[in-house]
């Protein structure tokens, strides 16, 4: 059950170009989320609709919240500093499933930032992508502790090998055995992900990432096709089976 929570900030870092990493003292938010959930966040007075965003980490009772600035919302919150205090909402929708076995997690630009509360809770690998050097190497750092192998890819090829992470997933799947693939990031490389998974049979999720108003699923914003009609990416997702958004047979 999803609730108010004031926490404290305890501090809120630009770890690359207009892309912060906002640490909040929550140990009883920590504690009742699950890897791929999601919180509201109330900037200020100013701003009549929360901000979503992706929970990504939830270890010794403080939550790690990735945004990139982008707009006035998000400008304001990066001017946030320590020892103010923030109204969220949450933990908001569902989250991945556990499995047992190593899974692949397959990433691109802040679509990490769900993925690196996953490597936290499960035993994974993980595919980066980004643009380029400065929006990798932050995020090599954030998992390193949390993963056994780093793949990684840019699309300018100023770290590691150019290219999209579809360019090097078949690669990957060949040399190792993996549970399932969860993914989250630009649609189109999701996409991607999805296709390779199904030619693989293994099983795959996607986190979306949409716009919300509300994130309780009552302003129907954040509505998206699926096999099975319309859904809501707030309460129905964030975490979808890929083929129930896609196509093919969807697994257990």
């Amino acid at each position: 059950m999803a609730r108010n929570f004031e926490v404290e900030i305890l501090s809120n870092e630009e770890v690359a170009e207009k892309i912060f990493r906002l640490i909040v003292d929550a140990p009883e938010l920590a504690e009742n989320s699950r890897a791929g959930q999601f919180v509201q966040v109330k900037i200020s007075d100013e701003f009549t609709l929360r901000r979503p965003l992706g929970i990504a980490g939830t270890l010794n009772g403080r939550v790690k919240i990735f945004f990139r600035a982008v707009g006035r919302g998000t400008e304001n919150l990066s001017t946030k500093r320590a020892g103010e205090r923030l109204k969220i909402l949450g933990a908001l929708g569902n989250g991945f499933s556990s499995r047992e076995g190593k899974i692949l997690l397959v990433g691109g630009g802040m679509g990490l930032a769900p993925l690196l509360c996953t490597a936290e809770n499960f035993s994974a690998d993980v595919l980066i992508g980004g643009r380029n050097s400065g929006e990798v190497i932050f995020w090599c750092e954030e998992f390193r502790p949390h993963v056994e192998e780093i793949f990684i890819t840019t699309d300018d090829g100023s770290y590691s090998k150019k290219g999209f992470v579809t360019d090097f997933l078949p690669e990957i799947l060949s040399k190792k055995n993996y549970s399932a693939i969860y993914t989250c990031g630009p649609e189109i490389m999701m996409r991607g992900v999805a296709k390779f998974a199904r030619e693989k049979n293994l099983p795959c999720e996607v986190s979306f990432e949409k716009r919300m108003a509300c994130g309780l699923g009552a302003c129907l914003s954040c509505s998206i096709d699926t096999v099975d009609g319309r859904k809501k990416v707030c309460k129905d997702g964030p975490v979808f089976d890929a083929q129930k958004i896609f196509g093919g047979e969807p697994h257990e």
